[in-house]
Formats: structure tokens, C-alpha cells, sequence
């Protein structure tokens, strides 16, 4: 038996917990030097053992550690750490805080670097963290007495390395703000091993755009620091660059970045000293780093069991998934990522990564922590890995990293409409699984979160999952691919936000779609128009035919006839508003059985023909699909007009044509398969009943191929039961004409003999 997540995984108690996942995943480099940062960050021990080596990070340690040693063997003087925003780079260089200041007493420090590399004696820190720094007001260095406000990068490097002393030293280049001489900083490292850290310089470079000087005078800083630190043995510079593939950046401060870059280059191009570019976290490398910072452990045997299950469902069910799921190295990605299904880092590298807000490693952890956190909660059945569908945008936090942190507002309604709503106001996925997956998994919900997370992606080629792909991404050991399609089909029906156009992927608008351009016109059909064209429209369908006399909705006796009338048995339609049924039918609705029973102006006269009528009653839980569709069918025949239909794309004129012409077919559909139960005289009623009343469910689903029939229905039920005479019915036998009717005493007219069985 195939384990769940729950019994095969174990998470760190900080990502079940409600300590602060955002504080937790939020690295702040200036805390960590201070002593001031949360214990996940600023100790040793807990920061290395809730970090996976991965193989950038250690050949940064071991680079530096080499450097501020004094052993040689480094590659240079100067690293620089070259991944996108939110790859890893400001964990980087809190590992090095830690691995120079010490590390001997982290029990995992071998995975990380050769202790004999770390340095022995102190080790000054100096760290510059752009999104600290404050050029306009200062920012506050040290405390109390020692307390000054440095409004440059030199100013605080220059205090954190000799405190007011060396801040004096370069004072009036950081009042004036002119950046001081390699010389001048060559001061302040001294002969001590030195670690000087910059981080978020195009933050730094954003907020001095405007001060006079100030890209030239942080380039001419630069230089300056690049060539005092060649100048010493065992001083060290680690600066960090959101720079990607291409050497592009694509953050919120692109343009700062290949700014910085640029002169980063010519800076070394002149000093013929390149900087070591070293990528701290490798793409491939993300489910490790995901997988040791969300779990305690994960059983070695309940992987392969997972993976093994899944590898056989991709086989059977090949022809109907995406390619993914028979490439061999799927099964390899998902023994790495497990618990996570391959589509879920797979999606995130591939589409949110795209976004210039979504911050790669960081945005996964808060993405998969919150995830994690709600899955132990919540405690699903069908757990047995971590899909997409698990991730409920929804939900309070994720939807604030969506919305908020990604800066997404525009999907607000999406969410709310279509995806994930409150417990007030359920949204459409929600409403369909609580109408069609009761006892079963939310397939719904599994698709609409699927179709959401995919459509996260700046680029619209990207944006959105096909048929094959959203199958893939949900099935499991405990989910059915069929419910999975019925789903899809339901959920495409009837959702107000995703793209209507013919051919595209299933993915979200921030504009309403055809079915929301409806469901707004539907709204202004009140109920008494729906009154006004519904009750014609039953009336139309049940007159349609030479069986029946119809009666359309009496209020009581007075308003059925006791008498042959046109010599058809009489029809009784009885109004939805007045009579329903919506259990078990034990006895004849009380409206029933005094129409039965009654006849006259007050109702006081006992019925004579009682055995010329027939009564059809609506089903109460179908009553609301005949309002819906004559709602619908009128706000069509509104967005049809020529002045309505010429503002709207080709296809969704096309697609309001096509439904306009179907809308009277479904709503005559609707109309019968609410009025199926059928009562009628005879000797074989009801249990419960005292009268000669019987009943029967109308399940004839043949009303779908000619919807304006509806006495058809009625019709062969009572023929088929022996219950109707016509012209057609194979004649009584005459002996039990003559023994039930006055004809045994002598002769009756034809007129009163139709009387007799009429009554």
C-alpha cells in the first residue's frame, strides 16, 4: 500500500508553525552581521542545517575561506554571485558571515567546507545591503554614544570595519558624498583578514537616481574598493548581481543592475583582474534546496514506492497525459523533488520565474511552505505527493504572494469567482465539486487552482496548460483521470474568467469571458419576467399533442372542469410556485387530491370524472434550471441585438449565435426533466394514500431529441401500464364491458358508456 506524504515526510516545526514563514524566509544580511536576525538566519547551527550544499555555495566558501586564510589556492580576490532575483544570492553571503566568523560547531559543516580551510583568528565583516541603506536620512550605525548616520556605502563599510574611527576617516566623503581613494580604504582593512560584503546594489542605485553624482560617484566607489582589495592578501570582496542568461536582468531594478554590470566590467577590464562569477543554487538544484529547508526527512522507501505508483499510472493512462510523463528522466526529477510533483517545480522554473517579481528559491519556499503547512493541516486523502492543485491561491498567504508580492491585483476576481472564494461566497469550482464530487476529491477545485498556477507567467506563449498537461498534473494513485475530464468540461462550461478563444490553452484573463458577459445580462432578468416567459414556454411544450387537454396551473377545483370537455383526458400542469416534490412520494400532494376529489365553484361537489385526469408535478430540485435558462435564454437573445453583438470579438459573437440558437432546446430539455412525477388514478396507489392516486417518475431522457413533445412521455407510460384507451389501444374484451358497466341490466348509450369509464 502506497504511503501518504504524512506518513513518509516529516516538516520542520517553523514551517508547521505560525512563527513568522515570511520573517523566516526573508534574509536580511544587515541582521545577520548585527547579531540582530532570527535564529533560522542568524545561527550557525540551524542556518547550515536547514541549507542544502549545493555545489555553487560550497565552491563560495571554500574560495573566500581560502582568501581571509591566507593559504592560497582561491581563485581571486573578488566573487561575484550572478543568479536571478530570489536565486540564493543573499543566503550566500549569510553563509559566509557564518563560515568566516565560525562554523567548527555546526554538526553538518562538512558538507560544506573542509574544516581545515576555516580561518583561525577573527575575521572583520563589512556588509553593504542596498535595501538598508538610507542616502536621504541616514542610516543609524552602532548605538547609544557610538551611534553616527552614514548616508553612503563607504560610510557604513567604514564603521562596521573600525567603528567611529573609521568612520571618521572617510567622514567628509560620505557628508559630501564623493567616494574615497583605493588608498583611503586600504587604511581600514589594516593587516586583519577582511570580508567585505555588497548586496542589493541596484536597490542602493535606485534611490540615489536623483541625487546629483550619484551613479558616478558608486562606480567610482567601486573601482576604489575593487583595487584596495587587490592590494591585501587576505581581503576578500563578495558582491551580489541579479544579472541572468544573457547577462539581462529581469527584476524591478533591471535597469540599475546592467548598470552596475557595466561598470563592474570595464572596472575589471582595466585592472585585468576579473571577478569569479559563481551561481550559488543551480535550476537543478532547487528541489534539494526546497526539499531541506521544508522537511526534517523523507523516507527513502516511501520515495521509490511513490514514484513506482505514479510511473505505472503514467503507463496505463499514456495516451491521454503529456509527453512528460513517459520521458525517462521524469521519474529520476521526481525521486529529487519528491514529495513535490515533477509539474510543480517544472511549472514554477518554467512560467512564474518569468514574472520580474516572483523571487525564484525565496518565492518557492514561501509558495511550497504555506502549501506544506495547510496539507498537514487539512490532512487530504489523496496526499500521496505535493501537486499544483494543492496550491490554493485562496488561502490567506499565497494569496497575498500573488496578488500582493507579485503584484498580480488583476486576478483578484479570478480568484474570487472562479477558483477559490470564502466560506460566504464559494466560488465556481467549489460550487460545481459541492454539486458533483460529494465523497469524492474536489476535481474541480484540482483543476481551476492547475489552470491558475500555469497561467502565472509574463509571457502569453507560456501562460496556461493544455488538455494533456493538466491530466498529468493531477492524476495520482487516488484521483480518476475521468472525473479529472468531467471536471474540466464542467468547470470550461460555466467559468466567467478563462480565454474563450477557439484553440488556446486553459488559462485566466483578467477580463471576464463570454459566460460572465452573460451571467451580467442574466442579472438583469428579474423574476417576474422569468415568470412572464416561463410559464407560456410549459404551457407551449404540454399542449403540443391530441392526447391531452392541458390545465395549466389551477388554484383549486373550480378551475378543472368536471366534465368531457373536448373528450381528451384533462392534463393537470400544476404551477412550480404552488406544488413540488423534493422527497420520497408516500401520498399526493394535498392540492392533488382535492382536485382529485372536488369539483365546483367552492369545491363542495364530490368529482365525477376522476378517472379522466392526470396530474404533473414539478421536482423541486430542478426548479431553479428552468429559471436559469429562461434567465439565460433571454440575456442571449439581449446580446444577440445588432448593437450588442457588433462590440464584441468575432469568436464570442460566433459563440453567442451558437448558444442563442440552442438556448430554446435546452430550456424545453429543462422544462420536462423538471415535470416528471406523473400521478394518476388507479386501484394499485399510493401506500400512504386513501384516494385511488398513484404515482410514477417520468425518466423517459428521450425528451432531448424532440424537446417540444412533452405529452409523449406521458403518453407511453400510460399506454405501456394498460391505463389509456385510444383509438390505437386493442378494445376491451365485451364481457367485461357488459359486467362493469349498466349494460348488464339492458342498453347505454356510447356517450354515457365513455361516461362510465371516465368517472
Amino acid at each position: 500500500m502506497i504511503k501518504t506524504i504524512f506518513d513518509v515526510c516529516v516538516p520542520r516545526e517553523d514551517v508547521l508553525s505560525d512563527a513568522g514563514i515570511d520573517a523566516e524566509f526573508a534574509a536580511d544580511l544587515s541582521q545577520v552581521v548585527q547579531g540582530k536576525a532570527s535564529a533560522v538566519y542568524g545561527d550557525p547551527k540551524s542556518f547550515f542545517i536547514n541549507t542544502y550544499p549545493t555545489d555553487g555555495l560550497r565552491r563560495l566558501i571554500e574560495n573566500v575561506c581560502r582568501r581571509v586564510s591566507g593559504i592560497g589556492g582561491e581563485s581571486a580576490s573578488i566573487f561575484r554571485l550572478d543568479t536571478s532575483y530570489g536565486g540564493g544570492k543573499t543566503h550566500g553571503l549569510i553563509a559566509l558571515v557564518h563560515a568566516v566568523r565560525d562554523m567548527r560547531d555546526v554538526p553538518n559543516a562538512e558538507e560544506f567546507v573542509d574544516l581545515s580551510l576555516l580561518p583561525e583568528g577573527d575575521v572583520r565583516v563589512a556588509a553593504f545591503d542596498g535595501e538598508n541603506a538610507d542616502p536621504a536620512n541616514g542610516r543609524r550605525m552602532g548605538e547609544g554614544s557610538d551611534s553616527i548616520l552614514a548616508f553612503t556605502p563607504w560610510g557604513e563599510i567604514a564603521f562596521e570595519l573600525n567603528g567611529l574611527v573609521g568612520f571618521e576617516r572617510v567622514a567628509e566623503s560620505d557628508k559630501s558624498r564623493v567616494a574615497p581613494g583605493a588608498e583611503t580604504l586600504r587604511e581600514l582593512f589594516g593587516e586583519e583578514p577582511t570580508l567585505i560584503l555588497l548586496d542589493e546594489l541596484g536597490v542602493y542605485l535606485r534611490k540615489v537616481r536623483d541625487v546629483k553624482g550619484g551613479r558616478e560617484q558608486l562606480t567610482a566607489f567601486l573601482t576604489s574598493l575593487i583595487k584596495a582589495v587587490e592590494g591585501v592578501p587576505n581581503v576578500a570582496l563578495v558582491y551580489t548581481l541579479a544579472i541572468g542568461k544573457g547577462e539581462r536582468s529581469r527584476d524591478a531594478y533591471s535597469a540599475e543592475n546592467e548598470f552596475i554590470h557595466e561598470q563592474m566590467t570595464e572596472v575589471e577590464s582595466v585592472s585585468a583582474r576579473k571577478a569569479t562569477l559563481l551561481n550559488p543554487t543551480d535550476e537543478s538544484e532547487y528541489p534539494s534546496v526546497l526539499r531541506r529547508r521544508l522537511f526534517e526527512s523523507v523516507d527513502d522507501e516511501g520515495i521509490e514506492a511513490a514514484v513506482s505508483a505514479y510511473q505505472e499510472l503514467w503507463r496505463i493512462n499514456t495516451e491521454d497525459l503529456d509527453d512528460r510523463a513517459v520521458r525517462p528522466e521524469t521519474a529520476e526529477r521526481f525521486r529529487a523533488s519528491y514529495p513535490f510533483h515533477p509539474d510543480v517545480l517544472e511549472t514554477f522554473t518554467e512560467k512564474a520565474f518569468t514574472l520580474a517579481n516572483f523571487q525564484r528559491i525565496r518565492g518557492m519556499l514561501r509558495m511550497m511552505g504555506r502549501t506544506v503547512k495547510f496539507l498537514w493541516e487539512s490532512r487530504p486523502d489523496d496526499a500521496l505527493a505535493i501537486h499544483l492543485h494543492h496550491v490554493d491561491p485562496g488561502g490567506r498567504e499565497i494569496n497575498d504572494e500573488i496578488i500582493t508580492r507579485l503584484n498580480l491585483p488583476q486576478f483578484v476576481p479570478v480568484i474570487a469567482n472562479d477558483v477559490s472564494g470564502d466560506f460566504g461566497k464559494p466560488a465556481l469550482a467549489q460550487r460545481l465539486d459541492e454539486e458533483y464530487h460529494k465523497e469524492l476529491a474536489p476535481y474541480a477545485t484540482y483543476v481551476a487552482r492547475t489552470a491558475f498556477i500555469h497561467t502565472l507567467a509574463f509571457n502569453e506563449a507560456l501562460q496556461g496548460v493544455s488538455v494533456e498537461r493538466l491530466r498529468y498534473s493531477i492524476l495520482g494513485p487516488k484521483t480518476d483521470i475521468s472525473y479529472t475530464e468531467n471536471a474540466r468540461q464542467l468547470f470550461i462550461g460555466e467559468s466567467a474568467y478563462l480565454d474563450d478563444r477557439p484553440g488556446v490553452p486553459m488559462r485566466f484573463l483578467a477580463e471576464p469571458n463570454i459566460n460572465k458577459l452573460i451571467q451580467s445580462e442574466e442579472q438583469n432578468v428579474d423574476a417576474s419576467t422569468v415568470r412572464e416567459n416561463l410559464d407560456p414556454t410549459i404551457n407551449r411544450i404540454f399542449s403540443t399533442g391530441k392526447t391531452f387537454e392541458v390545465v395549466q396551473f389551477p388554484g383549486g377545483p373550480y378551475d378543472v372542469a368536471d366534465d368531457v370537455g373536448n373528450e381528451r383526458v384533462k392534463l393537470v400542469i400544476m404551477s412550480y410556485d404552488a406544488v413540488s416534490i423534493d422527497d420520497a412520494v408516500e401520498r399526493a400532494p394535498t392540492l392533488v387530491k382535492n382536485l382529485f376529489t372536488q369539483a365546483g365553484s367552492e369545491g363542495k361537489t364530490t368529482r365525477t370524472l376522476r378517472n379522466n385526469l392526470v396530474f404533473l408535478v414539478a421536482d423541486a430540485f430542478r426548479i431553479d434550471e428552468m429559471r436559469r435558462l429562461v434567465r439565460r435564454r433571454l440575456a442571449l437573445k439581449r446580446l444577440k441585438e445588432a448593437d450588442r453583438l457588433a462590440v464584441l470579438p468575432v469568436h464570442q459573437q460566433e459563440k453567442i449565435k451558437e448558444l442563442e440558437s440552442t438556448a430554446e432546446t435546452d430550456l424545453s430539455i429543462a422544462i420536462q426533466q423538471c415535470y416528471r412525477h406523473l400521478f394518476y388514478p388507479s386501484e394499485a396507489r399510493l401506500k400512504a394514500e386513501t384516494e385511488y392516486i398513484a404515482h410514477t417518475t417520468l425518466e423517459d431522457q428521450s425528451s432531448a431529441n424532440q424537446p417540444s413533445t412533452g405529452q409523449e412521455q406521458i403518453e407511453r407510460f400510460l399506454l405501456t401500464s394498460g391505463k389509456l384507451l385510444t383509438r390505437k389501444t386493442e378494445p376491451s374484451n365485451p364481457a367485461f364491458v357488459r359486467d362493469k358497466t349498466p349494460l348488464r341490466n339492458g342498453k347505454m348509450s356510447t356517450a354515457a358508456l365513455r361516461t362510465q369509464f371516465r368517472s
